[in-house]
């Protein structure tokens, strides 16, 4: 049988008596995909252990969409995913796909999920992750359900995404350890943490880290706070402070900026510090250990219940599915009421 051929009949909605009959769930996959995230590995856990539990066989798929693409798929079984739920990264490894962005590298991942046997997926990721799920399961008729895994925290419908704790707690700790230097040294600290196009991360930690400035894409005017920052420690001979930096904020991010401050403040003591990938590793926090078995259970319940195209979100600590296409295209909403207090308290 041709591959179109046998996309057409898994696109045939089986009947019994004219009535669509539930399609049978007997194997799932597993995979994480984008940026890893603390938490990944105990979402990993309770989807392959809740599985097990209603009787499922369960595939764990590495790489992401590439070991999709290749066929790299294991068997889980409870003993291969224990001992792993304080463990930060992922044991299924990730990667990011320019293959299976194309219709032919989509036929290919689909051929192997049938030569495999898998029914149904859950993609632990980002929006990327789930915009790639949806339109395959648009495509080729096969439920997936997303699992929101991200540092940035920035997916719509969610207050929470797995490893955004344990990252924000990775930037506060080590910003408290620059402000003793930066207070010592009377320096000033251009702080650089992730967030390319969300400055959530950015914003939380420097409010809990106290920071005089903080710098995110969301909010161009932050630049005059910090010019007022700048010219009134001049006057006071404060010379000592932090400035939080979301990456994505400006190009070339907080080396380019401590170079124009240098520039315009060539009696301060400017230095730079990038957080980098340091904000994604470490053992996870147990909130994000905790929610991260629940949205991983409350995946496999969703398949159960043959759903489709959906992610898994948490609204005021309740678990929610929220449709793809909404997760997706819409923004995150962001608090400005959170940028006011920290103005507010560095009078």
């Amino acid at each position: 049988m041709t591959i179109s051929a046998m996309r057409d009949l898994s696109m045939t909605p089986a009947t019994e008596n004219g009535l669509r009959r539930k399609p049978i769930l007997r194997k799932i996959g597993v995979f994480t995909s984008g940026g890893d995230a603390p938490g990944m590995n105990a979402a990993i856990r309770a989807v392959t252990r809740a599985a097990i539990a209603n009787k499922l066989k369960v595939t764990g798929i590495r790489r992401g969409y590439q070991g999709m693409i290749e066929g790299d798929f294991i068997p889980l079984r409870s003993s291969d995913v224990s001992g792993i739920i304080q463990l930060g990264g992922t044991i299924l490894r990730t990667a990011r796909s320019k293959e299976f962005r194309t219709p032919e590298g989509r036929e290919k991942a689909w051929q192997q999920l049938q030569n495999a046997g898998i029914d149904a997926v859950v993609v632990i990721g980002g929006d990327g992750s789930f915009t790639g799920a949806l339109t395959m399961s648009q495509e080729y008729n096969i439920s997936f359900v997303g699992i929101p895994g991200t540092i940035d925290n920035d997916i719509y419908g969610t207050d929470y995404t797995i490893g955004y704790e344990t990252a924000l707690n990775s930037v506060v700790c080590a910003v408290d350890k620059i402000r003793d230097t930066a207070v010592s040294h009377g320096r000033i600290f251009m702080v650089e943490v992730m967030g390319r196009e969300a400055g959530l991360l950015a914003l939380n930690s420097g409010i809990a880290c106290g920071a005089e400035v903080i710098l995110i894409p969301e909010s161009k005017e932050q630049h005059d706070a910090l010019k007022r920052f700048l010219d009134k420690g001049y006057k006071r001979k404060e010379r000592s402070g932090i400035v939080i930096v979301a990456e994505g904020d400006e190009p070339g991010g907080a080396l380019k900026l401590a170079e124009n401050v240098r520039c315009e403040h060539p009696e301060l003591d400017v230095r730079v510090s990038i957080l980098g990938h340091i904000q994604r590793g470490g053992s996870p926090t147990a909130n994000d250990r905790i929610n991260a078995t629940r949205m991983g259970v409350a995946a496999v319940d969703a398949l159960l219940d043959d759903q489709k195209s959906i992610m898994i979100g948490i609204d005021n600590g309740r678990i929610v599915q929220v449709p793809f296409n909404k997760a997706v295209k819409l923004n995150h909403s962001f608090d400005r009421e959170l940028l006011e207090i920290q103005k507010m308290l560095n009078i």
